[in-house]
């Protein structure tokens, strides 16, 4: 196993930054990197469901040891993060435990893949780490109350992987992408300053004034 206290990599960005993206690249960017943050209803319930489950600890019961917030990084992917859960499951073909990664979310499943990607991450970390294969993970939703397996397919990783590779670029070039108004806009604590609307509708040359704009007040900062 990696040892995250000798082996850090400078490059990585948090996991948890791969369900913003792929939720909305805008939020992404609000939140790492204009660092802005806005607590509602929704994320308050969220950030104490994660305080519950992700407290470092271990436990074991039957043919299964559940390891709690657990740290994992992928050097290939330059991600890092803490996983809510890993189950670690005996397979007696294997003769060894295979790697189970549980993601805690509140409220029910999203239409979307951003939180299936999140968790596919924490499962990319996981092989590289342990030198393992992992054939599927879970997330257990809040409402209503139930883990759903999510089977990580050739596409699943590789749509995981683009995104560590879009985050990336986005971070490096400091780049702020502008709004994609839709109905998920009205659950987005950033909502009121995202301003959907008005982002969407730059033309080109607006875009660009915005784009000197956030550059400036970087240099500034």
């Amino acid at each position: 196993m990696v040892d995250l206290a000798t082996e850090l990599d400078d490059d990585a960005l948090p996991i948890s930054g791969m369900q913003h993206l792929a939720f909305c690249p805008r939020q992404w960017a609000l939140i790492h990197l204009e660092q802005a943050w806005v607590e509602n209803l929704r994320t308050a319930e969220g950030r104490l469901l994660h305080e519950k489950a992700d407290l470092p600890g271990e436990s074991r019961r039957a043919d299964v040891r559940t390891v709690r917030g657990m740290w994992v990084q992928s050097q290939r992917l330059h991600l890092t993060g803490r996983a809510d859960i890993v189950e670690f499951r005996s397979d007696p073909e294997k003769r060894e435990a295979v790697p189970y990664p549980v993601e805690y979310k509140r409220g029910k499943s999203k239409p979307n893949d951003c939180d299936t990607v999140q968790l596919c991450a924490q499962a990319l970390c996981l092989e590289e780490m342990l030198g393992a294969s992992i054939p599927c993970g879970a997330i257990f939703y809040g409402t209503p109350r139930r883990r759903l397996e999510v089977v990580f397919t050739p596409q699943l990783r590789a749509r995981t992987e683009d995104l560590a590779t879009t985050m990336h670029r986005l971070y490096r070039n400091r780049e702020t992408p502008v709004a994609t108004p839709g109905p998920y806009c009205q659950s987005c604590s950033l909502v009121d300053l995202c301003l959907p609307q008005a982002t969407a509708q730059q033309d080109g040359a607006a875009r660009w004034v915005a784009q000197q704009l956030h550059s400036l007040t970087q240099e500034v900062r």
